[in-house]
């Protein structure tokens, strides 16, 4: 058992690839990247079986000569490192291993062509079958390169029978091309799946750093026109002076908190166009959006961290999905503070969801297109019906309201009304019952939610108080030592005064405890210990805590809820035109303390559409 030995070539690579190579969108991703890095402006895959069976990846990059070729199924080998240091990474693939790890698992075949300054070598072939690397040999296509992997894990049928169904791994493979797009939207890109095309880029002549035009007809792309057009943009500059002063960029598009997804999978960051999955990133986020989303919603956002290599170590995982940053807590902050300002901007705005599925109600209300009266066949009109309509006595027309003056608890509207141009959520028209108020605005109409709009009113109120006059604390006439742990304990006083101002006041108290002196007050006699040990674990965890803001939020929701007008209370014009006013200069308006829409809109053009007018 005290044997010692090295481990043949064919089994380091088998366990390179175990980590490099997951499954087929694993090698989809590598070679992808691969193309990019060679300068490529279209890159075409094709999956057999969603690449069971058999993946291509065909590009128009830079290509490689004879020798080249030879050396890039060697493990370590690479381009993308030129010196060597390896803090200075600007490229995708600088580790070498992913051709060779394929190949150790696979059949793989590279077929290349190089244009070197107008000295073409002619193009040529290697082959990688399951370690055993061939002779080069010429063969036949234009500049670029083109890769091909056969019989994917077949001598290792450990790793094959935990792949999934070929639908499965091609919609994995499709996501991944998806995520790398949105950083390139100055590539084509193409997927099939057995001949069947399931995405087909065109090229934006632009990328997201030199002009958002192109930017968001990519997203438009990928994720569709309800987020590429309501989506707000985010652009900021910000210097690092802890890392020399060296300038970060965040950029990109957040969605409008109203349109959330049950999971993260919608959440697209990326660092330096690499596509990654990082907990702290994701957690700023969610602090970013803080009490503007539902209970277990998440938002979508594409995001875009430019930062020089020196300050980012993407060499922490084999498949670099994960980056750690030699400032975790700048970064946050910057991602934090650029999508708040962003979202306060947006003030009223909600997204038009809430008006598409309620014309969605109204199409599927009766069992046909339009409430039942569709345009099918029709029963013709019979000779007697005809004559019973005409002969039918119409009864006379309501007095119009230039006649009649309405008493104002029952209808509150009065004749005066703002211009519709000058206010972007309208002017009140009515009340509905008691809890509705329905706008019009210059091109449709809206319909506000009177109690959640007035509850996220009264909340920011109480927000912006609470932040002017800082947090009150509640001393306590004891105080309370909480044992979190050793590390526990040190990062809570590592945070000690950005939990004063939260109004939370600790003391170290040996290694392994603190000593709490005061709450906040707005908190009333809540477990401390189980609130300190909460914020650590965030802490820990994140690199930041939200536990207190979440905390004295929900407390103020509560607040907010029980001061704001309710549903039922009825409204004069008056009343109902300075709730839009309102709204309209608020941040966050669009949703409520629990994160629903405060209102929704229908255009006149869907409102024609309903009465079959378009």
């Amino acid at each position: 058992m005290d044997a010692i030995r090295l481990l043949p070539d064919i089994i380091i690579n088998q366990i390179a690839a175990g980590e490099v190579v997951e499954r087929p969108a694993s090698a989809v991703k590598e070679l992808v990247e691969n193309a990019l890095d060679a300068a490529a402006t279209r890159v075409d895959v094709r999956l057999q079986d969603g690449g069971l069976n058999g993946i291509i990846v065909d590009d128009d990059g830079n290509g490689m000569s004879k020798d080249a070729l030879c050396l890039a199924v060697k493990r370590h080998a690479t381009s993308k490192l030129p010196s060597d240091d390896i803090s200075v990474i600007n490229h995708f693939g600088f580790r070498g291993e992913a051709l060779p790890s394929i190949g150790s698992v696979s059949r793989i075949s590279i077929t290349s062509r190089q244009n070197n300054g107008g000295q073409d070598d002619g193009a040529w072939q290697i082959i990688v079958d399951q370690g055993e690397v061939s002779e080069p040999r010429p063969a036949s296509r234009d500049v670029g390169t083109r890769v091909e992997i056969t019989h994917l894990f077949q001598k290792t049928p450990a790793r094959l029978k935990f792949m999934k169904t070929p639908r499965t791994e091609a919609t994995l493979c499709l996501d991944m091309m998806k995520r790398l797009a949105m950083a390139h939207p100055n590539v084509a890109f193409k997927c099939s799946d057995n001949g069947k095309a399931s995405l087909d880029l065109v090229r934006r002549d632009t990328s997201l750093s030199d002009d958002i035009t192109g930017a968001r007809m990519r997203m438009r792309d990928i994720l569709g026109g309800g987020f590429a057009d309501e989506a707000r943009v985010i652009d900021a500059f910000r210097n690092d002076d802890k890392s020399g002063g060296s300038k970060v960029r965040l950029n990109g598009f957040i969605g409008l908190p109203t349109f959330n997804r049950p999971t993260t999978a919608a959440m697209h960051l990326f660092v330096n166009g690499r596509p990654v999955r990082d907990r702290q990133w994701l957690g700023a986020v969610r602090v970013a959006y803080g009490d503007t989303l539902p209970r277990g919603r998440h938002p979508v956002v594409v995001i875009f961290l430019t930062i020089p290599s020196t300050d980012l170590d993407v060499n922490v995982h084999p498949a670099k999905t994960e980056v750690r940053f030699r400032n975790a807590a700048f970064v946050r902050s910057l991602v934090i503070g650029s999508i708040q300002a962003e979202l306060s901007a947006s003030g009223h705005l909600a997204t038009a969801e809430g008006g598409t599925a309620m014309l969605g109600k109204f199409r599927n209300s009766g069992g046909s297109s339009y409430g039942g009266y569709g345009y099918g066949a029709q029963t013709p009109i019979t000779g007697d019906v005809s004559r019973q309509f005409n002969e039918m006595s119409l009864p006379p027309l309501a007095p119009s309201s230039a006649d009649v003056t309405p008493p104002p608890e029952e209808h509150p509207l009065s004749e005066e009304y703002p211009p519709l141009d000058e206010y972007p959520m309208g002017a009140a028209r009515a009340q509905l019952h008691s809890t509705y108020i329905i706008t019009e605005i210059k091109d449709g109409i809206v319909i506000v939610d009177q109690h959640a709009a007035h509850e996220r009113l009264v909340m920011e109120g109480m927000k912006t108080a609470l932040a002017e006059g800082g947090v009150p604390q509640q001393l306590l006439l004891l105080p309370e030592v909480v044992e979190p742990g050793q590390a526990e304990a040190a990062v809570l006083i590592d945070h000690q005064t950005i939990l004063a101002e939260l109004g939370l006041i600790i003391e170290p108290f040996g290694d392994n405890a603190v000593l709490v002196r005061a709450v906040p007050a707005i908190l009333g006699q809540g477990n401390v210990i189980k609130m300190l040990e909460d914020v650590a674990e965030e802490l820990i965890q994140l690199g930041g805590s939200t536990i207190l803001e979440d905390k004295i939020n929900h407390v103020l929701a509560t607040l907010s809820c029980h001061g704001s007008v309710r549903a039922g209370r009825r409204l004069n014009s008056q009343e109902m035109n300075a709730l839009l006013r309102e709204m309209e200069v608020t941040p966050r308006s669009g949703q409520c303390n629990h994160g629903r829409p405060t209102w929704i809109s229908l255009s006149l053009k869907d409102i024609e559409k309903l009465f079959s007018r378009r």
